[in-house]
């Protein structure tokens, strides 16, 4: 498909319409605001390039393996990889993991407790949202998407991550900028998730991107959105 030169910027009803029609195919998410926010960096870590499955087996035999984050940060890099091995990329992510815990180690405490060893991220919970995911971004190897998957399901804070499905599914809606940096579609999915629930359109997106709008072969004749999406209708205009 050719970028869209006649893109505009959509206003946040579009997303909401979006929702509403994607809640009623696929229903509300039922995902929970954990409160652990080390938990979501590293299983983000390991998310990438995997699946689901062999991303949470890698992640429950690290825990298994390891009695807290302060063990698996100070551990040998060899048993981390062995350990994380059925996600994929441990050489990769081993190493990644560790640089981010001992960076997280390193921050001052709060007053009153100790520095050897702290690992506490409550802050991010109270803290300025951008103050939050400036410090997140800042961890060795942590992008937006990180940082947004650990603000929103750790704390409920108001961010979007945008993930391969997100990012598709988003920009054949017309939502993003054809072309538009991973950067620039968070700073759109903040503006227009404005008033709606940001854990929903993530996860409503995912499904719908899981589900019906695939990278390949998408079900156009089966989309509840499709009289309202520009790509599904230049790709049936190509198709006459």
């Amino acid at each position: 498909m050719t970028a869209r030169a006649d893109w505009k910027a959509p206003p946040p009803r579009r997303l909401r319409e979006i929702l509403e029609r994607l809640r009623a195919r696929y229903g509300r998410p039922a995902t929970r605001i954990h409160g652990a926010p080390v938990d979501e960096l590293v299983l983000t870590v390991l998310s990438q390039n995997t699946n689901d499955r062999n991303r949470d087996v890698a992640y429950e035999r690290l825990r298994e393996r390891f009695p807290s984050w302060e063990a698996v940060r100070d551990a040998p890099v060899e048993e981390i990889e062995d350990a994380i091995r059925p996600g994929g990329l441990a050489v990769t992510k081993a190493p990644r993991i560790q640089r981010i815990l001992a960076a997280i180690s390193e921050r001052e405490p709060p007053e009153g407790e100790e520095r050897a060893g702290h690992m506490d991220l409550d802050w991010l919970a109270e803290a300025p949202l951008e103050e939050a995911r400036d410090y997140l971004c800042e961890l060795p190897g942590v992008g937006r998407k990180t940082a947004a998957c650990v603000l929103l399901f750790a704390y409920g804070r108001h961010d979007v991550p945008v993930d391969t499905h997100v990012h598709r599914v988003g920009t054949r809606l017309g939502l993003f900028r054809p072309g538009a940096s991973l950067e620039q579609c968070h700073d759109e999915m903040l503006r227009l998730s404005a008033g709606a629930d940001p854990l929903e359109a993530h996860v409503a997106l995912i499904r719908h991107g899981r589900r019906t709008c695939h990278a390949r072969g998408p079900e156009c004749g089966a989309c509840p959105l499709r009289n309202i999406c520009p790509w599904a209708r230049e790709r049936s205009t190509r198709s006459k």
